[in-house]
């Protein structure tokens, strides 16, 4: 039976919350994501609670957010597809992110795409975007198709299909972005990384607690720095990764521990005041 999910739209606070400059989600969907991956932050805060349902997630209602976009301003900004993914197979059936769109279209909302899914690039959707309001991240874990599958670490498309969208999305003028979500160097060809016909990429490294360790498999030695229940690599192990990442115009780091956030904010993001390095347009009035 089909649950709905009431907790949709939310301000996200805390040490998150203080770094991330779209700290505003609307979920379309909640409770569970059916990509399902094995290093997901929102999956391990829900796990422990039984609250995960990775096959059948809940359902917001289109209405009901409507009803709460209206209440928003023109030029306000929101996050689609912060606690679980927002183009999940499911979304072909319900519809719910695209009458999102619509509706966040209408009233003049900026609206931020993170997806691990092509559905966003298909035509259908390709459509509804309006380019001054939508921005699009495209995650990717790996760049080999063949080594994807054999990792078994996401239920989502594989590698060649994301690269595929992103590609198509910028080609159309749309605000694209790459994004290593995480960022695992042993899964990520720098070479393959770097023919991606993309002109922006943004990095996040992947942050570590004890369900993530339990339900991914890899050498967990160079994450020794500890802060706000979670391990990460140390600034310096990040700042060797991300000098292999070329073929970019603009790099940028989204980041949760504070030193290592201090010092992409400070030395490196083209954007000290946005980690994502969005393109912004005027409201219109």
């Amino acid at each position: 039976m089909e649950r709905e999910y009431k907790s949709f739209y939310k301000a996200v606070g805390g040490n998150e919350g203080g770094k991330c400059h779209y700290a505003t989600r609307l979920d379309t969907y909640g409770c569970g994501c059916q990509h399902d991956c094995s290093y997901c932050y929102a999956k391990s805060l829900l796990e422990f609670r039984h609250n995960w349902h990775c096959m059948e997630p809940s359902i917001a209602d289109s209405k009901k957010i409507a009803r709460k976009v209206k209440t928003l301003r023109r030029g306000d900004f929101v996050r689609l597809g912060g606690m679980t993914d927002c183009f999940m197979p499911m979304e072909l059936r319900h519809r719910v992110t695209y009458n999102t769109i619509k509706a966040l279209n209408d009233q003049g909302v900026s609206y931020l795409i993170v997806t691990k899914s092509d559905i966003v690039a298909r035509d259908d959707y390709v459509d509804v975007l309006d380019k001054d309001l939508a921005h699009i991240q495209i995650s990717l874990t790996c760049t080999d198709d063949g080594l994807y599958r054999a990792l078994g670490i996401e239920r989502a498309v594989p590698p060649s299909r994301r690269v595929a969208a992103a590609e198509k999305l910028s080609a159309l003028g749309y605000d694209t972005q790459v994004r290593l979500s995480p960022y695992i160097p042993q899964f990520i060809d720098v070479e393959r990384l770097a023919q991606i016909n993309c002109d922006k990429i943004l990095i996040e490294f992947l942050r570590v607690n004890s369900w993530v360790k339990r339900w991914l498999d890899i050498d967990y030695s160079e994450y020794t720095v500890k802060q706000s229940g979670y391990q990460h690599m140390p600034l310096e192990r990040k700042l060797d990764y991300i000098g292999r990442v070329r073929g970019f115009e603009r790099v940028t780091v989204c980041e949760d521990e504070t030193e290592a956030y201090e010092y992409w904010q400070k030395h490196f993001n083209p954007n000290p005041n946005d980690c994502c390095d969005l393109r912004k347009k005027e409201p219109k009035k």
